[in-house]
């Protein structure tokens, strides 16, 4: 008997993963269902734009849209919104994860819902934020998790559910501090045996931070310096997040192609938002393989020579008394 073990992985579309730039304003959806702010049409209001006092209550709807030609069920649960680590887009906690923000204080009236086929069903739902609540952007969504398992094939069988969601963005009501960081900037450079006999590349990772309580839409820019401030390189990066969330951070790479082979200086990103900007710097050294190797030997001799001399100067003062 081929045992099967199920993998529950959740495909949060439009709620989940967002691929790297501007996000479209449209309802959340994945051509079976969708999920949105109840309103006259679909797309209409495609998000949740809330705002709220610490200990206050908002009540508003969601809608799911069932376009297929049969019966679906779904269970209705509030997320916590979160950057990935793979490239920095809007994802959200399963149902199985602990909530803590907005995800926690998201109450659907319904957590399970049977929507008939080619037709919609709108829940209401309760927001309480809680008295102690820290101001800021805390932002989330309203998932609806289909209760379909899809049996995968092999002797380990991999089971996929997909959910929708419906993203909020709520603001608790107070001062707002918006604080961005960039840290541990790293290059590691890839360059040829023998200086001029290939391209040399540089790879420079650094780590975006998002330090304050507002979401972000960060721009970072890249400048590189060889000896006497020669520029070497400036760009603004493209693979950005284009929502930086509160608290958040994430880990990104840039690929210098054409670095120098031969030459000291120092690369600077420097990061910009609404009201902040900062940098991140690391020096380097480029040095080819073959001229390092060469000025270590030449070192390592030159340093046998002046001992060798060092002992025979003390010889011949021995000597001479």
């Amino acid at each position: 008997m081929r045992s099967k073990l199920y993998v529950f992985l959740l495909f949060l579309l439009a709620a989940a993963l967002t691929p790297i730039g501007a996000p479209a304003a449209q309802a959340a959806e994945n051509g079976e269902w969708a999920v949105y702010p109840a309103a006259s049409e679909l797309g209409s209001r495609p998000y949740f734009y809330l705002s709220a006092d610490p200990g206050a209550t908002v009540k508003d709807q969601v809608t799911v849209a069932n376009k297929t030609g049969a019966a679906l069920t779904f269970r209705l649960y509030g997320a916590d919104a979160y950057n990935t680590e793979r490239d920095g887009g809007f994802a959200v906690r399963t149902s199985q994860e602990k909530q803590t923000g907005a995800g926690a204080w998201i109450k659907p009236d319904r957590t399970r819902v049977t929507v008939p086929p080619r037709s919609s069903v709108t829940v209401p739902y309760t927001l309480t934020v809680p008295e102690d609540a820290e101001p800021g952007d805390h932002p989330g969504a309203v998932v609806a998790l289909d209760e379909r398992i899809e049996a995968g094939t092999g002797s380990v069988a991999v089971g996929v559910q997909r959910a929708v969601g419906a993203r909020v963005y709520l603001r608790v009501n107070g001062p707002t501090v918006p604080a961005l960081a960039v840290e541990d900037v790293t290059l590691d450079q890839d360059r040829p045996f023998v200086p001029g006999a290939g391209t040399s590349t540089a790879v420079i990772s650094y780590t975006l931070h998002n330090r304050g309580n507002v979401t972000l839409n960060p721009k970072v820019a890249l400048r590189a310096e060889g000896v006497f401030g020669r520029t070497l390189l400036a760009r603004d990066l493209a693979k950005i997040p284009s929502e930086l969330l509160p608290r958040q951070k994430i880990r990104l790479t840039e690929r210098w192609m054409g670095s120098p082979q031969f030459d000291w200086g120092e690369v600077t990103l420097t990061a910009t938002a609404k009201d902040v900007r900062e940098s991140g710097r690391a020096s380097f050294l480029a040095l080819p393989w073959l001229a390092a190797g060469v000025v270590l030997v030449g070192g390592a001799v030159a340093l046998i020579a002046l001992r060798v001399r060092q002992l025979q100067a003390r010889r011949a003062d021995s000597g001479g008394h």
